[in-house]
């Protein structure tokens, strides 16, 4: 490690804090094995992007690069665990000692980690390509990092947007996060910078306005992505969940509205999935509220995704959002008043404050899409598909297009068998095209500074 290195990293051994003291010898094990099957490289890569949270970059394998020498040990005492840290970003540390925050997040690794390797993963209960079970698998995992408060009305919102925005779109982001911590809401976002930072530090700022005294700030990950989208140092409860498709799942059983701002494919397919599940028949009567926002530079934005979805999912799923344009005011009230709608519905028919068991989603919705070659060649997009359905092909679509851009697997797959092919319907290619380029013209694929080779080509 050259010098300049040296003086960036520190290491240091830390308590736990939280429920988790102790480790079974088998669970230690796990987590310190280094081979293909074991934990240790998925728990040092999850951990490296929580001390690294101040550094703001969107390439997994960067990262890693950088820190080449990291490595995390269980010390197991008899009065319980500790976590050695070893060659550690220095910027994780105030006087040698760890920030609160980033251990407070480190801990929640190890539990979400090992908790879904030994209570899910392994459970032959849980049938992975069942439906029904890969709900209960969520809702296990936010139960068991104990997200649910049981008798606290819906009041928690979900904000969408992109990691690679301007400064005046994330400006704007923290007045709408400001004016709905005013209304006393917490925060769910992706939890890594940019457009999942703002409504974070807005409504930080709000709830001590108001004297909240344990606001809530909570942010949905997984393995594929924390380490190109580090969690921002507002998070205080950090969830890991094992693929993109349960993430998608617990942010909408887990939130009761959601909020989107400008960002690239990684926002175009949350709105596609949210979108797909609202256009199901058995959810047509149910409440949800879905506002799309952003400063009046953004206004151009909304109306390429609003021509985009009305052109390939028509104008039913195009009524099942709002546009407000420059007013975070505005995006309050309505976001306030739909989650009163939310919480009347729940009461009337018996269904949970807490996590939206009622809400009816599609196995297309569910199932873990591998975004390989091969698997992005064979997608199937067509108009003639059913709404939902063609919905769930262009999230899969997108999905693969965020691996290829952030992803250490993706990017390596890019780099050595060249860009996913996407085809289908002439008109429908026409369209993705014009929506993609129109994210690589506005810097909504890579960081702002960043040379972007897509990492797809679409058949004309």
């Amino acid at each position: 490690m050259s010098e300049e290195n040296q003086q960036k990293t520190l290491s240091a051994i830390i308590n736990p804090v939280g429920t988790m003291q102790v480790l079974s010898n088998r669970e230690v094990q796990k987590l310190q094995d280094t081979s293909q099957k074991g934990l240790h490289r998925l728990f040092r890569q999850c951990c490296l992007a929580v001390l690294n949270g101040e550094h703001e970059s969107d390439c997994a394998e960067e990262m890693m690069g950088m820190y080449q020498d990291f490595d995390i040990r269980i010390i197991q005492e008899q009065r319980g665990l500790k976590l050695e840290l070893i060659n550690a970003p220095a910027e994780a540390f105030v006087a040698g000692k760890l920030v609160r925050g980033v251990r407070e997040n480190l801990f929640s690794v190890l539990r979400d980690i090992l908790y879904v390797s030994s209570h899910i993963s392994d459970d032959p209960r849980f049938d992975g390509d069942n439906g029904t079970d890969i709900t209960h698998m969520v809702f296990e995992i936010l139960r068991n990092a104990g997200a649910f408060i049981t008798k606290q009305v819906p009041d928690t919102v979900v904000c969408w947007g992109g990691h690679s925005i301007g400064r005046e779109e994330y400006e704007y982001a923290k007045k709408v996060g400001y004016h709905l911590g005013l209304r006393y809401l917490n925060i769910c976002t992706g939890c890594g910078p940019g457009a999942m930072k703002g409504p974070m530090k807005g409504a930080y700022i709000a709830h001590a306005k108001q004297r909240v005294k344990r606001g809530r700030f909570i942010g949905l990950t997984e393995p594929g992505i924390i380490a190109a989208e580090s969690p921002n140092p507002i998070v205080n409860e950090l969830i890991i969940l094992p693929d993109i498709e349960k993430r998608l799942e617990a942010f909408v059983r887990f939130g009761h509205g959601v909020v989107v701002f400008p960002g690239g494919p990684g926002t175009c397919e949350e709105i596609l999935y949210l979108l797909g599940i609202l256009l199901n028949p058995a959810n047509k009567n149910m409440p949800f509220p879905l506002v799309f926002t952003g400063p009046a530079s953004a206004k151009s934005y909304f109306e390429d995704i609003d021509a985009f979805i009305g052109k390939t999912l028509g104008a039913e799923a195009q009524q099942r959002y709002q546009i407000i344009v420059d007013d975070p005011l505005e995006v309050a009230r309505t976001m306030r008043d739909g989650l009163e709608a939310v919480t009347r519905y729940r009461r009337q028919h018996g269904d949970a404050y807490y996590f939206n068991w009622l809400l009816t989603i599609d196995e297309h919705f569910q199932k873990p899409f591998d975004p390989t070659h091969d698997n992005m060649a064979a997608l199937e997009l067509k108009l003639s598909l059913p709404p939902h359905e063609l919905a769930a092909n262009l999230r899969r679509a997108m999905s693969g297009i965020v691996a290829g851009n952030i992803k250490e697997e993706g990017v390596i797959a890019i780099r050595e068998n060249g860009p996913f092919q996407l085809s289908g319907d002439p008109e429908l290619m026409q369209e993705i095209d014009a929506l993609l380029q129109s994210f690589v013209d506005n810097y909504r694929m890579k960081l702002p500074g960043s040379h972007y080779e897509p990492c797809y080509q679409i058949a004309q």
